[in-house]
């Protein structure tokens, strides 16, 4: 295992195993490609530990069938790691496009029956990691409470990780979560016209 030495040693009278074992809340945002994609990559860490994954995919369409979608599912089927259950709570929007649609009550009615879902299996400590895809969208848009969120996330019982992806994170998350990647464009594609393709973007 890589032994990293951390810069500050707090005095929080835990030991360094307590420590390097509290579950962590991580958030990948910013305008760069990739930040599902690590967050999947994360899930895959966990089913190789055999902890219950759960995914609840917040933005993107219930019709839309994403690699990892299906690689999550075999492996959770295969007996070999841990088990993945796959949640969709889009209606088939993006976040390119919300901005263009008027009325989106139907799509906030559904990221808040997701969100309902999440906090009943944080209660119930069903998964030991939750990975909530695009879910920094709804609480930009305001249509999940930010604080309500991190109060959640900050009592959540046992031994639970959460990681969050999507632009736009609002700053009392960021302030609260232990990790935070900011994924910047440098470059991408659909700058020169290029629309995504099969086996980069799903």
């Amino acid at each position: 295992m890589p032994q990293g030495q951390p810069s500050v040693v707090p005095d929080d009278g835990l030991t360094t195993r307590q420590r390097r074992n509290r579950p962590l809340v991580a958030v990948h945002t910013g305008t760069g490609k990739g930040k599902s994609t690590a967050a999947f990559g994360l899930a895959l860490r966990a089913w190789n530990q055999g902890w219950p994954v759960g995914v609840f995919q917040f933005v993107k369409s219930a019709k839309w069938k994403v690699g990892e979608e299906r690689a999550l599912k075999v492996l959770g089927a295969s007996g070999e790691g841990g088990t993945v259950d796959w949640h969709k709570m889009g209606e088939g929007w993006s976040w390119v496009q919300r901005d263009l649609q008027g009325d989106n009550t139907s799509n906030e009615a559904k990221a808040l029956e997701g969100w309902e879902q999440v906090k009943r299996d944080l209660a119930a400590q069903t998964y030991r990691m939750y990975v909530l895809d695009e879910f920094a969208y709804p609480m930009h848009w305001g249509w999940i409470d930010v604080e309500e969120v991190v109060s959640v996330l900050r009592d959540r019982p046992g031994q639970q990780h959460v990681v969050i992806t999507g632009r736009n994170a609002p700053q009392p998350l960021l302030d609260f979560a232990d990790l935070v990647t900011e994924m910047g464009k440098v470059k991408h594609p659909m700058d020169a016209g290029q629309k995504g393709q099969r086996g980069i973007e799903w």
